[in-house]
């Protein structure tokens, strides 16, 4: 049921669902451009469309009934922003865990455009060994979907730059708002 209901708000939306779920059982999911609040909503929904299980990291205070109950039933991970470095180690430790686990992240990490993506999915994604996943909102084009996947290198940079090739005809709600794909301190 909740995959029709899926179904018909991308429908509603004007969405076109693209891509399929990988053929490997974990993986980080990048989703980017995040420039907008409905982001999040669309993406969820494309993501039940399909009947994919993605998890998925929020502030612990959205964790409050029956907000807390729809969020983790939904995939959602209560995260606690004041302790630096638990995301990470949360999410090494459940791919360590689980026999399957997608985990989602938009590294932005906000709505704002920033100078840079935030390293944490990279991170991730080497110390489990997972390949990423390139996730995607095309607003442009009404596209919302699952791209190609890259298994990490020891040359970051080379890695960025498929990232970067593939999310430059991505455009996000609110182009101006998206920021560049590369990690602090590094250059495109």
């Amino acid at each position: 049921m909740l995959k029709l209901i899926a179904k018909g708000i991308l429908r509603i939306g004007g969405w076109t669902a693209v891509g399929e779920i990988p053929k490997f059982d974990k993986a980080i999911f990048v989703v980017a451009p995040h420039t907008s609040n409905w982001d999040g909503i669309w993406a969820l929904a494309f993501v039940v469309s399909i009947d994919m299980e993605v998890h998925f990291f929020a502030k612990k205070s959205l964790f409050i009934f029956p907000l807390g109950a729809m969020l983790r039933l939904l995939g959602g991970i209560p995260l606690d922003r004041n302790v630096p470095g638990s995301a990470a180690r949360q999410a090494v430790d459940a791919f360590e865990e689980h026999d399957t686990f997608y985990l989602g992240l938009a590294p932005e990490g906000t709505r704002s455009r920033r100078p840079h993506w935030k390293s944490g999915f990279y991170r991730i994604a080497k110390d489990a060994g997972v390949p990423v996943v390139f996730g995607f909102l095309d607003y442009a084009n009404k596209r919302v979907g699952i791209g190609p996947s890259i298994e990490l290198s020891d040359d970051r940079n080379a890695d960025m730059a498929k990232i970067r090739e593939f999310y430059a005809t991505i455009e996000g709600r609110w182009p101006e708002k998206t920021s560049p794909v590369v990690f602090s301190g590094d250059s495109p």
